[in-house]
């Protein structure tokens, strides 16, 4: 027998257990999300809930579940061996009048979102495929636990769980070690543990049974229907659910204290688990009067002897500057003279000066500049710009793959050995025939003509190259700062969706890869925050670098989708052979083109006359060219998406 670790064992998170606690004792709240960090018992807690949920099991929902899995699809067994069409059940069948739990639910596949949110709406799954019409009630406890590391959920997922939980680990030097010993007991005689706990789990077992009966006697009255209102109303929600799951959890939590009447303490700690994840920002306020308006207002509201003193004060303070003023302007006149001919004496000893310092931005040395403004990046929006079946794991590109997971979107004739059996399709294509084959005692007859495999679609990652001018004339005007607070933008998203991101500065004679592929935001930061900028620039090598790491990455993967990102002025200096410098950047621009990579070109020129060498390169590499002053931080993701929608078509 497998023993699984006692709910009533875990230390500390009680306002988890309390959350959970809740939506057993009134299913109506709507589920729970538990979002922290790892390594925090979310998923200990969820999965051992049922040992004091009465009657209710933990139904899992894998995220590598297909959509046929998850909400059920044609039974091929009982349809070959009755003759006619039967509907297997999914997990949304099992899960009805139980607890649905996904694990890493903001990883979890688009359209089986989509399914779930229909079915957590409407309380029924009505299912229309494979030449099967059915419907089954399917209500339930829906529980989500989440790294907010890993990316953020829909809006409209993260509204359907009714209250939500920050998790964090315990600071407690005491809890911390009572929780690995207990951990080493149950891990040493797991029988002899759970038997040890049996009557705490046996007690809030019963708790929740008397909470259920309770909570049919609790009254709402209209005090807690306007305390309510007022409250969400102050956190600007949008819509009603807010005051309804407030309500149906402040009913569990007077009838888990054995009240038949809400109090304010109920509303209020409702309000805790409810909002958080639903609170909006303060929309912004008529603007106030003018300030000159309101002073008009108020010196006219005062009384004529108040305002004849704030006459004379004003008078007074006038004649007073009235008596300063010719000392203040003819004391300057000497002060000017002396001041000019001292200037005109130092004129030309600062002319010289200045020019003799005045440095080369080839040769200005090193010096680093901070991190710029970070920001939430919009939806990349990145397409496969091909039909070339993909394997990759990710979130961003929509792409077809060979393997079984993704969404079946269609069925194909097999052109090689069979691994993804469509069923339904093979059933069609076999029944017109059915009255002229032999049956030998076979209720259905399918032969290899009729063999049709599924088409699958999912979600795999796309990879961006930064290819970042880091020359002593970028140093002008916090350009690399800007320029810093964009990639590391970029790759917190790439994180959240699964893609790879690179970065190649080039600097003084060579170029660098500063950060090869990946997605750690943290080894990003650090490698951005220490980029120093001067020396010359050496253009065609950099963009010959990350030429390189992209056609490498491709040997080892050939299902990335690549996106090269050129941030310079277009000026080069330094050569990688002993021709022109911006001649060979051209070639290599041409080359990348050639290589059907797809490209941005940021051109960061600002001087008054501008050469639009940067212009001239994005054309040679059939690039979609910006300049710096057009393109902000935020800016910089909608390049990447508008070009990955243009290249689609």
């Amino acid at each position: 027998m497998a023993y699984r670790f006692p709910f009533a064992a875990v230390i500390g998170q009680e306002r988890v257990k309390k959350a959970l606690i809740l939506n057993l004792i009134n299913p109506q709240i709507g589920g729970v999300l538990l979002a922290g960090e790892k390594g925090t018992a979310k998923s200990t807690l969820v999965r051992n809930l049922s040992q004091i949920a009465p009657n209710m099991e933990v139904v899992d929902l894998p995220l590598n579940a297909t959509e046929d899995r998850v909400i059920g699809s044609i039974d091929i067994e009982k349809t070959i061996a009755q003759g006619k069409r039967s509907f297997g059940s999914g997990i949304l069948k099992r899960a009805h009048g139980n607890i649905l739990y996904i694990d890493e639910v903001n990883l979890l596949s688009e359209h089986i979102v989509n399914s779930i949110l229909e079915v957590a709406a409407s309380g029924v799954n009505h299912i229309e495929r494979e030449g099967i019409s059915f419907e089954h009630p399917s209500r339930f406890v829906l529980i989500g636990t989440m790294n907010p590391e890993e990316g953020f959920l829909r809006s409209q997922f993260l509204d359907r769980f009714g209250i939500y939980v920050a998790v964090e680990g315990s600071k407690s030097l005491v809890e911390r070690k009572e929780v690995v010993k207990r951990r080493l007991a149950f891990e040493q005689n797991p029988a002899g543990f759970a038997k040890t706990w049996e009557r705490d789990t046996e007690i809030q077992k019963n708790q929740i049974v008397e909470a259920r009966k309770n909570l049919e006697t609790v009254k709402i009255s209209e005090t807690v229907f306007k305390l309510t209102a007022d409250i969400v109303n102050e956190a600007y929600c949008a819509g009603n659910r807010a005051e309804l799951v407030m309500i149906e959890t402040a009913r569990a939590l007077a009838a888990l204290a054995g009240r038949q009447n809400i109090n304010i303490d109920d509303i209020k700690e409702a309000a805790e688990f409810v909002l958080p994840h639903r609170k909006r920002e303060k929309p912004n306020e008529p603007r106030e009067p003018e300030q000159d308006d309101q002073n008009d207002e108020e010196f006219e509201e005062q009384p004529e002897e108040n305002q004849d003193d704030a006459q004379n004060e004003t008078d007074d303070e006038n004649d007073e500057n009235a008596s300063e003023s010719p000392e203040d302007q003819t004391q300057p006149e000497d002060t000017q003279a002396q001041e000019t001919d001292e200037t005109e004496a130092d004129e030309p000893e600062n002319e010289e000066s200045e020019s003799s310092e005045q440095p080369d931005l080839n040769e200005i040395m090193d010096r680093i500049d901070a991190v710029g403004r970070t920001f939430m990046v919009k939806n990349l929006d990145i397409k496969a710009i091909d039909r070339k079946k993909r394997k990759g794991e990710g979130k961003r590109i929509k792409t077809k793959t060979d393997t079984k997971k993704g969404q079946y979107i269609k069925s194909a004739m097999p052109r090689n050995t069979i691994s993804d059996l469509a069923f339904d399709a093979t059933l069609r294509a076999a029944a017109p025939y059915q009255r002229v084959r032999e049956s030998n005692g076979l209720a259905l007859i399918i032969k290899t003509e009729d063999l049709r495999e599924k088409l699958r679609e999912k979600r795999t990652g796309s990879t961006i190259v930064f290819v970042v001018d880091a020359s002593g004339s970028m140093g002008a005007k916090k350009r690399m700062e800007t320029v810093k607070g964009a990639v590391v933008s970029l790759l917190t998203d790439a994180y959240q969706k699964r893609d790879r991101v690179g970065l190649v500065s080039f600097r003084k004679k060579e170029a660098e890869v500063l950060l090869n592929i990946t997605r750690s935001v943290d080894m990003a930061q650090k490698c951005l925050k220490d980029l120093p900028t001067g020396g010359k620039t050496p253009l065609a090598a950099g963009l010959l670098k990350a030429y390189e790491v992209i056609k490498n990455e491709q040997r080892k993967n050939d299902d990335i989708l690549p996106i090269m990102v050129l941030v310079s002025d277009g000026r080069t200096n330094a050569a990688l052979m002993e021709g022109d410098p911006f001649t060979e950047a051209m070639e290599m621009g041409k080359r990348i083109a050639g290589e059907g990579i797809q490209t941005i070109v940021v051109d960061t020129e600002v001087d008054f006359i501008k050469l639009g060498l940067a212009k001239k390169l994005a054309a040679a590499m059939c690039a979609r060219y910006y300049r710096i002053e057009d393109l902000e931080a935020d800016v910089l993701a909608e390049a990447v998406r508008d070009l990955s929608k243009e290249s689609s078509f």
